[in-house]
């Protein structure tokens, strides 16, 4: 079996990739963000500008992606989202393509601030909407994964999770969520990655959506772990009824949100008390409905 080694990456890495294909910000201040997400190491630089560099090959995609299709997006959606200026190349070692985009302002949303707004429930479902409603024909390798490819990994995780959670509740949502009605409509764009941690505030409302590096097209179930790991009953409530969402289409949007906490958990969870706090808060959600 071949094991991924994860290039080494600083900030002379960062300068010299910066200083060499894009000459003209050479001179501008670089600073880590910390923490950063599991996918990508992340620099400001200067006041106006981030650089993204993957951690790991299952991110190696994103930088493309997101050029060709945010711009298209952009005008469309209700919320910023990142706004990419180049796509860097390969070199000095560094084995992937990496980005600089446009630096967005703003806090990472909490659930404290806020689960319990009405308002944000309907920002997020009027974004969704608009995004949802993209009709820009997909291409075939967009095409988005279907709920049941996450089966055998998710019932690993409800055995790893041990008694940290009731694994009946949890093996009865999921198998109900595998037997609920497929998505039987044409395929729709969808975010693939919507939670908290993937929207901004400024002066504490909803402003932006950062990190498409699942965009796609398919069944838009994925996109309901929002509600889940940023809702109360009561705004999840306000959520689906602005998005008119059936029965079956919850159903499965509430295994996604099962899926993803678990694995997330039984990941993190023994070494990060921030994702075990999230995850454990998405896990019960998704239970109660």
């Amino acid at each position: 079996m071949t094991v991924e080694t994860t290039p080494a990456i600083d900030a002379a890495l960062a300068r010299r990739l910066v200083g060499t294909q894009f000459p003209r910000w050479a001179g501008l201040p670089l600073r880590r963000l910390a923490p950063a997400g599991s996918d990508h190491v992340i620099y400001r630089l200067g006041e106006h500008l981030s650089v993204r560099l993957p951690r790991h090959s299952g991110a190696i995609g994103q930088a493309e992606k997101e050029a060709e299709w945010l711009p298209r997006l952009a005008p469309h959606l209700p919320l910023a989202v990142p706004e990419p200026v180049g796509v860097g190349e390969p070199d000095f070692g560094y084995p992937w393509p990496w980005a600089v985009s446009r630096w967005l302002d703003g806090e990472v949303a909490t659930v404290d601030a806020l689960a319990g707004s009405r308002a944000a429930a309907g920002v997020l479902a009027g974004f969704l909407t608009a995004l949802h409603r993209f009709d820009a024909e997909p291409p075939a390798d967009l095409a988005g994964r279907p709920l049941a490819a996450r089966d055998a990994a998710t019932r690993s995780a409800i055995a790893k999770a041990g008694d940290a959670f009731d694994a009946t509740a949890l093996t009865r949502l999921w198998d109900n969520a595998l037997a609920a009605p497929e998505w039987d409509r044409p395929p729709v764009w969808f975010h693939g990655d919507f939670h908290t941690g993937n929207l901004l505030t400024t002066g504490g409302r909803l402003s932006a959506v950062i990190d498409f590096g699942e965009l796609g097209a398919g069944d838009p179930a994925c996109d309901l772990i929002i509600a889940f790991t940023l809702m109360t009953a009561e705004t999840r409530a306000c959520f689906r009824a602005a998005l008119d969402v059936d029965d079956a289409t919850w159903t499965r949007g509430r295994g996604w949100a099962l899926a993803t906490g678990l694995n997330a958990y039984v990941t993190y969870a023994a070494v990060n008390p921030r994702v075990a706090a999230q995850t454990t808060r998405q896990i019960t959600e998704a239970l109660a409905g």
